[in-house]
C-alpha cells in the first residue's frame, strides 16, 4: 500500500509504504525518548523501562535472575520481561533488548556476542534400555536412533559434529522425527518421557545428566557451540539503560563461565 505525499503528478509524486513510514516515525521517536531518559538519568541514575524479551527457559534459568540483580542497583528503573519461543519484532513489541539463541540470522538490528554454550545429544535411560544394543556408542548409531526435533531449527536433524580425532563431520539422521516441538522445555519433556534422541542446551539438561534422569551419548564427540546474542534497535541513540545491561550481563555470564 502506498500514499502521495503532494499534489504533483503522479509521474514525479514519491511514494512510501505506509508501514515504512511508520517503522521510520517510531524509530525517530524511540531515539527522543531514548535521549530524554538518558538526560534524565545523568542526574538520577537510570530510569523509564528496559523492555527485554527471551524464550521461556533461558529466560527463567539465566535472565530473570540477572534483571532481579541488575533492578535492585538500579531502583528508579522500570523492568518489563516478555517470555516468548518466537523471535519477537523488536520495533513492533517495544523492546529494547531482546536476547537470541543459537546462530544468528543475518537482522537490520545491532547484535552483541554475550557468551557461548554447549548442546548436547542426550536421551532418558529407559529409552536407550529399549534399543537392540545396549548403548549408543557411535555417529552411525546416534544417526539410526528415534529422534525428538526442534520445529524452529531449518536443520534439526543434521548436524556438523568434531570427532575424538578432531575430524569434522556431517552427521544426519535416518530417519525423520517422529516428534516436533518448538519450545526446548518440551524437547526436554519427551526426551526424559523415553521418546528418544534430543539436541539440547548443557545448561537446560546438566542437572538432569546429573540425576541420571538423562544420559549424555558421545561425550567425545563435540555439537557446534551455540551463541548467546543480545539484538538492540539499530537507532542513532543506543539509550544507557541498553547499554549498562548488556554490559551487566556479559560481565556476569563471564563470571559464571571463569567459576
Amino acid at each position: 500500500m502506498s500514499r502521495s505525499l503532494s499534489g504533483a503528478p503522479d509521474a514525479f509524486q514519491p511514494r512510501i509504504r505506509v508501514k515504512d513510514f511508520i517503522i521510520v516515525a517510531f524509530s525517530f521517536f524511540r531515539n527522543a525518548e531514548s535521549v530524554l531518559e538518558d538526560v534524565r538519568s545523568d542526574h538520577a541514575g537510570l530510569s523509564g523501562t528496559l523492555r527485554i524479551t527471551t524464550t521461556l527457559e533461558y529466560g527463567a534459568r539465566v535472565i530473570v535472575p540477572a534483571l532481579a540483580d541488575f533492578a535492585a542497583q538500579h531502583p528508579q528503573l522500570c523492568i518489563h520481561h516478555v517470555s516468548s519461543s518466537k523471535n519477537d519484532d523488536l520495533i513492533a513489541g517495544r523492546f529494547d533488548v531482546a536476547i537470541r539463541l543459537g546462530h544468528l540470522a543475518d537482522s537490520s538490528h545491532h547484535a552483541r556476542l554475550i557468551d557461548q554454550f554447549d548442546i548436547l545429544a542426550v536421551a532418558a535411560p529407559c529409552y536407550l534400555n529399549s534399543l537392540n544394543e545396549a548403548s549408543i556408542r557411535d555417529l552411525s548409531h546416534l544417526a539410526s536412533a528415534k529422534w525428538i526435533a526442534h520445529s524452529r531449527l531449518s536443520t534439526p536433524l543434521s548436524w556438523q559434529v568434531i570427532t575424538p580425532e578432531g575430524e569434522s563431520v556431517l552427521m544426519s539422521a535416518f530417519q525423520p522425527a517422529m516428534i516436533t516441538a518448538d519450545s526446548a522445555s518440551s524437547l526436554l519433556t519427551f526426551a526424559l518421557a523415553g521418546a528418544g534422541v534430543a539436541i539440547l542446551p548443557a545448561w537446560l539438561v546438566q542437572d538432569e545428566i546429573e540425576k541420571g534422569g538423562l544420559v549424555r551419548l558421545l561425550p567425545d564427540h563435540q555439537f557446534p557451540r551455540q551463541g548467546i546474542y543480545a539484538l538492540y534497535p539499530n537507532t542513532r541513540h543506543v539509550p544507557e539503560k541498553v547499554r549498562a545491561f548488556i554490559d551487566f550481563l556479559h560481565e556476569r555470564l563471564a563470571h559464571s563461565s571463569r567459576k
